[in-house]
């Protein structure tokens, strides 16, 4: 069974550089790019008009954004090494505050590029999980001052990306040398280290009810673990590129992928098949997201090289 999408809307150089990072909220997406701006537009009108930019947010660029489940907490880290937290009132966005990396001697000057990488945020948004250069994680209460309350190690190779399950229990990360681990947060320990991706791994994400784990980058093979076993339970081929972001619907039935060759799939996990293809340009896709639902038809937006976002939205059979 395939499904088709169509391209309801583009907006042209959304920014001026590479989009690297998407996030959504209910009602809007976030986008960061190497600019120094956040945008943020609304997704309940089909037009997708700005509703804020955050100038000057990141003086370097920005390469990851990500929100809270709830809509309500942003998190944006920047080419500096610095990592903003933002919260949302009446759709406008304002800065809550930082997490300043200040342990250890050679950190005193503040914080270093690479120290904190990829992020991810709790569905409360009270918890950010970030990778670092040399394979650490770590984890920060926003309601205690941004306090770092776990920290992870690994074997030293650089975390490339994070995520945090629904629930807030798990973490898992993926690192250059193609490393795949989930920690448990309760107990602070290590519950997995995964096989089989070998290469790079750019993108991690856990189902929406946490029983599943999308792992994929260099290998172009999107790996499947359940979570609880630490078991590989599928492979998803079909990429003939670096998947560089994955990203699971809302009930977890379908996984949105975007690869270094500006191809997009869905792919339905009850079949481990891929379901639709779209390329909307032959430009890296460095970030793939799920839209909020409207009515009955999903949707996704994808952005990269071509500095544009794209949407799609499910067709109908009438």
């Amino acid at each position: 069974m395939s499904k088709q999408y169509l391209t309801t809307h583009t907006l042209d150089d959304a920014h001026v550089t590479d989009i690297f990072s998407l996030a959504v909220t209910p009602t809007q997406i976030i986008s960061a790019s190497g600019s120094s701006g956040l945008k943020i537009h609304s997704t309940t009108d089909p037009d997708f008009p700005p509703s804020q930019t955050l100038d000057r947010a990141h003086k370097l660029g920005c390469h990851h954004v990500t929100t809270s489940k709830n809509g309500l907490k942003a998190a944006s880290a920047g080419f500096g090494g610095e990592v903003k937290i933002w919260s949302v009132q009446d759709g406008q966005w304002t800065e809550e505050g930082k997490i300043e990396v200040l342990s250890g001697a050679s950190l005193a000057d503040g914080n270093k590029a690479g120290e904190i990488w990829a992020i991810a945020l709790s569905e409360d948004g009270q918890y950010l999980a970030s990778t670092t250069y040399d394979g650490r994680i770590n984890v920060w209460d926003n309601l205690a001052e941004r306090q770092k309350i776990r920290e992870y190690e690994t074997k030293g190779s650089f975390g490339m990306c994070i995520d945090l399950s629904v629930d807030g229990r798990f973490t898992a990360s993926g690192h250059e040398n193609g490393g795949v681990y989930v920690f448990n947060n309760d107990t602070g320990r290590l519950l997995h280290s995964l096989p089989g991706l070998v290469k790079p791994v750019r993108a991690v994400a856990f189902s929406p009810g946490g029983r599943l784990l999308a792992a994929a980058g260099d290998a172009k093979v999107i790996a499947l673990y359940d979570v609880s076993s630490g078991e590989q339970v599928a492979n998803l081929m079909g990429h003939g590129a670096w998947v560089t972001s994955l990203d699971w619907s809302d009930t977890g039935e379908y996984l949105l992928s975007g690869a270094f060759d500006g191809k997009a799939k869905v792919w339905s996990i009850d079949q481990r098949t891929c379901v639709a293809t779209h390329t909307e340009t032959e430009k890296t896709l460095w970030a793939v997201k799920w839209l909020p639902k409207t009515g009955k038809n999903e949707g996704f937006a994808t952005a990269g090289a071509n500095r544009s976002i794209s949407f799609y939205r499910e067709a109908t059979g009438g």
